[in-house]
């Protein structure tokens, strides 16, 4: 399998020796979820960098941004361009966070700031289709989140895959093509404690304390990038 990464995003440049980049953070979760014998090769989005051609990728993977997916900033708005004349092909595409937000509005779904504000730390996501489960059987996934922008309706055509109580579209995916999530299974507690510290006093004292302290509860990024490998090997069901 051969996965082209479109990084959109850069992170704080002190922590770059730790985590690399939203790249190589999923480059290292699909990796530990059974990715090992994938070609995985990143381009930075902001910069401008794409693949010749996509037609050479098996699948597409939209990472997280700190931009708005309905930006009207030059790369963002030549990035939404090229995800919806993907749709129209037979590459898979996968999406987290700002990509799974991005991927929503070029299909035609509302996309906006999240009435209940940010929603950040460890969150529990009810889990809707266990055709699309590997192994096992699960009702739920625990997963990471830092976001105050979401998919505000479901994008015609798809089916619903998680739930929260704060994020009711966290999950979607269209037939055997299109899968996307709004947490973050490749984040670390660490990382998130980061971005957590950086915005500390936009949360409020209360939003931040539970935040930090759901971290020590753990979360379960592997298991949900394990949905991701078997959905582009074509090992889960359809969704239609």
């Amino acid at each position: 399998m051969k996965l082209c990464i479109l990084d959109n995003d850069s992170i704080d440049p002190a922590l770059v020796p730790t985590y690399g980049n939203y790249a190589t953070m999923m480059e290292r979760v699909l990796r530990d979820a059974g990715a090992t014998t994938w070609t995985m090769e990143r381009f930075s989005t902001p910069l401008g960098e794409y693949p010749d051609s996509f037609a050479d990728y098996d699948a597409v993977l939209l990472t997280g941004s700190k931009a708005d997916s309905f930006s009207d900033e030059p790369w963002v708005v030549e990035l939404r361009r090229r995800v919806t004349e993907l749709l129209d092909t037979d590459t898979k595409l996968l999406g987290v966070c700002f990509g799974h937000q991005l991927i929503a509005l070029c299909l035609g779904a509302k996309v906006g700031r999240a009435p209940q504000g940010w929603v950040t730390g460890r969150n529990t996501y009810a889990w809707h289709a266990k055709d699309l489960l590997p192994e096992g059987e699960r009702d739920s996934f625990a997963l990471l989140a830092s976001h105050q922008d979401q998919v505000l309706e479901l994008p015609a055509g798809t089916t619903l895959l998680a739930s929260s109580e704060r994020c009711p579209i966290a999950a979607y995916a269209r037939g055997q093509e299109v899968l996307c999530i709004q947490p973050h299974p490749e984040f670390v507690e660490d990382y998130s404690a980061h971005l957590l510290n950086k915005r500390r006093t936009l949360l409020g004292d209360e939003h931040y304390t539970a935040s930090i302290e759901s971290l020590a509860q753990g979360h379960e990024g592997t298991d949900f990038a394990r949905v991701m490998v078997a959905f582009v090997e074509g090992r889960a069901g359809a969704t239609a």
